[in-house]
């Protein structure tokens, strides 16, 4: 089962007639499951379990990441057919997380029920940590990234105890360099939609770095348009989130070449290209402007 394979199996259960028709489901984490998938490869006691927890993990991460997306405003707010998207979201969050304990009971890993379990839990009780710091106001930019990238990992950190050795001690640094990558890339495209800057890195940027009446403006009138867009604008921030992204990829490759497997760098290279290209643009990008 290549990667490809993997996101088209999970599309059996996530290509829901109902839930397709009536509302928007995140990004499939396609990078994540792919990096999971080729680790256990080269680990005899878990290879052949590889397709399955490649699977199951890619589904938890979906029903994470569907709830994420629900309004936390009140259902009547928005009209009927809002209403329905962000209840569909809840019941599709639920779905997808339950598929998972039925494919792992059917195969006799009922272990693997319990560890994805305790993740799960750990990664609300960091969810419940981030929003009350971000409802505050109190985050810094350093720490954002830091909560989003173990938001990211949590998941995956699960299957380190199926590793021996050398994989065992690195795999917690590989998947979370690899989920810090993730989280700039992200923060990058953002920068892309000015209706979703409120909340954003370059938000605790300027609320960490900015002039006390740019800090000022972000608390009091963070909604009003343009705003964010003209101080992310002001600060730099696409420059210096490329900055970050070239610097963790560097970081990345050099747990990678920790391996010491030069068949499975090879597996993991088009993993990190993304972030490569990413940070090679956007840095073309503000050259461009410069010059």
């Amino acid at each position: 089962m290549t990667r490809v394979r993997i996101a088209q199996k999970a599309q059996k259960y996530i290509n829901h007639d109902m839930i397709s028709l009536h509302t928007d489901l995140p990004e499939f984490p396609e990078g994540r499951v792919s990096l999971l998938y080729n680790v256990l490869s080269h680990q005899p006691a878990a290879a052949a379990q590889k397709e399955l927890l490649s699977l199951v993990t890619s589904l938890v991460q979906m029903g994470l990441d569907t709830h994420e997306m629900v309004d936390n405003e009140p259902l009547g707010k928005h009209g009927m057919m809002a209403m329905r998207a962000q209840q569909l979201k809840v019941l599709a969050g639920d779905y997808f997380s339950s598929r998972f304990y039925n494919l792992l009971s059917q195969a006799g890993q009922i272990d693997m029920i319990r560890r994805i379990s305790e993740a799960v839990c750990e990664i609300n009780r960091i969810k419940m940590s981030l929003y009350a710091k971000m409802s505050q106001l109190k985050l810094g930019a350093e720490e954002y990234l830091h909560y989003g990238a173990e938001l990211k990992s949590g998941l995956f950190l699960s299957f380190g105890g199926l590793m021996t050795g050398l994989y065992e001690r690195i795999w917690p640094e590989l998947v979370d360099k690899f989920s810090r990558c993730e989280v700039l890339l992200a923060e990058l495209r953002r920068l892309q939609k000015t209706s979703s800057l409120d909340g954003s890195w370059g938000m605790w940027h300027i609320l960490q770095e900015g002039t006390e009446d740019d800090r000022r403006a972000v608390r009091e009138r963070r909604d009003e348009p343009g705003l964010m867009a003209s101080l992310l604008q002001k600060y730099d921030v696409a420059d210096k989130l490329c900055s970050l992204l070239r610097q963790s990829t560097g970081q990345l490759q050099g747990v990678m070449q920790r391996l010491q497997s030069d068949k499975l760098l090879r597996e993991l290279q088009p993993l990190i290209e993304p972030f490569v290209q990413a940070a090679s643009a956007q840095r073309a990008a503000v050259l461009k402007e410069l010059g």
